[in-house]
C-alpha cells in the first residue's frame, strides 16, 4: 500500500469515528431526557491545504461541554518548530490527520475524558495517540476498570501496555504544580513499524475509548453530589486548562499547523477556577 492510500484509509477511518462518539454521546443525552445535538462547524485552510470539522455539544444534562475535532491538514513548518517534529527537519513538509476528543462533565462524580489518534506524515509516517482520565473525586474502582480496559486492547493488538501507561503518566504531568493531571491511561506516538498492525491498533483504540466511556458514563450518571464536589471539579479543571495551554503537544501542533483557534482550544472547560 503506497502513502496515499494510507492517507485516504486513516482519514476516513477518523471521520467515521467521530461520527460514532457524536451519536453515542448524543444518545447519552437522550436517555437522561435532554435532546441537545452536536453543534457542527467546518473550517478551511488557506491556500487548499485541508481543513477539519469540530462539533461542539455543551450545557447537556451530562456533559457540561464535550468537543469532538476531526482535521485534516498539510503544509510546511515554520523552520523553528521542525526539530519537534519525526522526519521534518529537512523541508518542513507535512501532511497530518487525525481525531481529538474532550469530554467535560456536569457530574463532578463522572471524571473527564480525553481521547485522540492521529497519523502524520513528513518523510517519516506514525500514528499516535492515546486515552486518558481526570477525575476530581478519587474512585479506586473506577481506576482498576479504566487501566484493565486498556490493557486488555494493547494485550491483544501485542503492544507495550506498560510503555504506554508510563509514557502517559510522565506526560501527563505539571510540573510547575509537582502533580499529575489525572490519573492516566496510554499515550503511544511514532507507531511505524507495521502499518496495517499499527492501523488496527489505532482503530481499537478508538473503539475502546466509545464503550469504556460510555460504561463509566453509565455507571455514574444518577450520583447525587453537592456543591463541594462542584466545587472540587472547577479547582480540577484549572490544573486542566494549565496543562494544555503551556505542555500539551496536540495543542502546539496544531496552532503551528495552521489549525483553526476554536477548534484546537475546544479542550478548554466552559467553567474553571484558580
Amino acid at each position: 500500500m503506497d502513502i496515499e492510500d494510507k492517507k485516504i484509509y486513516s482519514e476516513k477511518w477518523f471521520s467515521y469515528l467521530q461520527e460514532q462518539i457524536c451519536n453515542q454521546f448524543e444518545k447519552i443525552e437522550k436517555d437522561a431526557k435532554n435532546h441537545y445535538k452536536f453543534v457542527s462547524t467546518n473550517w478551511y485552510k488557506k491556500n487548499n491545504k485541508g481543513g477539519g470539522t469540530y462539533k461542539i455539544l455543551k450545557n447537556g444534562k451530562i456533559f457540561d461541554k464535550v468537543g469532538v475535532n476531526k482535521s485534516t491538514v498539510s503544509g510546511i513548518f515554520a523552520k523553528k518548530f521542525r526539530k519537534n517534529i519525526l522526519g521534518a527537519q529537512k523541508n518542513g513538509k507535512y501532511w497530518a490527520s487525525g481525531i481529538s476528543v474532550v469530554a467535560h462533565m456536569k457530574n463532578p462524580k463522572i471524571p473527564a475524558m480525553h481521547f485522540n489518534t492521529r497519523f502524520i506524515v513528513t518523510s517519516k509516517n506514525w500514528f499516535g495517540g492515546g486515552i486518558d482520565l481526570t477525575p476530581c473525586l478519587k474512585d479506586k474502582k473506577e481506576e482498576n476498570y479504566f487501566h484493565s480496559k486498556l490493557k486488555k486492547v494493547c494485550k491483544e493488538n501485542s503492544k507495550d501496555y506498560l510503555k504506554y501507561k508510563k509514557w502517559c503518566d510522565k506526560y501527563f504531568f505539571l510540573p510547575h504544580r509537582n502533580e499529575p493531571r489525572g490519573i492516566g491511561g496510554i499515550f503511544f506516538d511514532y507507531e511505524k513499524n507495521n502499518w496495517e498492525k499499527d492501523f488496527k491498533f489505532v482503530r481499537e483504540v478508538g473503539l475502546s475509548f466509545v464503550k469504556i466511556s460510555t460504561n463509566i458514563i453509565k455507571r455514574k450518571i444518577k450520583l447525587k453530589y453537592n456543591e463541594r464536589d462542584k466545587e472540587k471539579q472547577l479547582f480540577k479543571r484549572g490544573r486542566y486548562v494549565e496543562f494544555n495551554l503551556l505542555y500539551d503537544r496536540g495543542t502546539k501542533f496544531g496552532l503551528n499547523s495552521g489549525g483553526k483557534t476554536e477548534a484546537i482550544l475546544m479542550s478548554l472547560p466552559p467553567k474553571v477556577k484558580w
